[in-house]
């Protein structure tokens, strides 16, 4: 069977959850600098477990329900620190008592990281995630998170990969499995870069899929061969390389790797060898 032709278009629905999810972050990180008022009383105590299924009769599910409530309905802007540390609890507690329930965790994704409850989000999506095998946002979300807040695109393409299996359309499941591959251009290590991209690439049913994964091993390859050049150029001279082209000049590399996708190479604000994602200004 003649595979299909690939699409720009492959998956709108998460790439549009990034965008929004970029748009939120960025609009939060500016309230966070309106002065508020001291909250009441709704969200200075997290009781401990036991008193809250207690309450709830026995029945931890109506617990769980009470306190997502809680969760729900407390006027966030008003918050001090260690008030969200307290909402970070009472949403890890909802987790505990029932991960599967879904109002908590698109809570926890949407609060809790922009105010320094980064663990207790994560702790909460992946409950979430590991429970609802048919759900690929908790996932998608802890990727998120890892990318945006840690800075961490190994394990935010491993968790972006996860999502991808749970999309119920493969043409959805190619463009976040591209996303993954994207994001491991950024990795500092690029041998475990070129490993992971590899290994997607084997695991590719589509012939058009596997060669543009293997081509973009092909870029990786030639990032790690600039990177070890750049090394060996920093030790024989003392300081480290100003233009790619002293690599060529000074006999490290006979000439510069020509990027298969033409965009080329240069380096980031730290001066480290990048890939580049767009072709350079001419």
């Amino acid at each position: 069977m003649t595979a299909r032709p690939l699409r720009q278009g492959w998956l709108v629905t998460p790439v549009l959850a990034l965008v929004l999810a970029l748009v939120f972050v960025t609009a939060s990180q500016r309230l966070k600098a309106v002065p508020r008022q001291s909250v009441s009383a709704e969200m200075q105590v997290a009781l401990p477990l036991f008193v809250q299924v207690f309450m709830a009769m026995g029945d931890r599910y109506l617990a769980a329900n009470i306190a997502a409530i809680r969760a729900l309905v407390v006027s966030t802007e008003k918050m001090k620190p260690e008030d969200y540390a307290v909402l970070g609890k009472v949403q890890g507690d909802v987790s505990w008592l029932n991960p599967a329930h879904e109002d908590n965790y698109y809570i926890a994704f949407a609060i809790l990281p922009q105010y320094g409850e980064l663990d207790a989000a994560q702790t909460i999506l992946a409950r979430a995630s590991r429970i609802r095998f048919f759900d690929y946002q908790p996932s998608f979300f802890y990727a998120f998170n890892q990318w945006y807040y840690r800075h961490d695109p190994v394990g935010a393409a491993a968790w972006l990969r996860e999502a991808a299996a749970k999309l119920p359309d493969p043409d959805q499941q190619l463009t976040m499995q591209n996303m993954a591959a994207r994001w491991m251009d950024k990795a500092q290590d690029t041998e475990l870069a070129i490993r992971v991209v590899e290994a997607m690439a084997k695991e590719a049913r589509r012939r058009d899929f596997r060669r543009y994964l293997e081509t973009r091993v092909v870029r990786l390859r030639q990032l790690q061969q600039l990177r070890r050049a750049a090394i060996t150029y920093r030790e024989r001279f003392g300081r480290p390389v100003a233009n790619l082209q002293e690599l060529v000049n000074s006999g490290i590399l006979p000439a510069l790797p020509q990027d298969p996708f033409g965009f080329g190479f240069g380096f980031d604000p730290q001066g480290n060898i990048v890939l580049r994602t767009s072709p350079p200004p001419s």
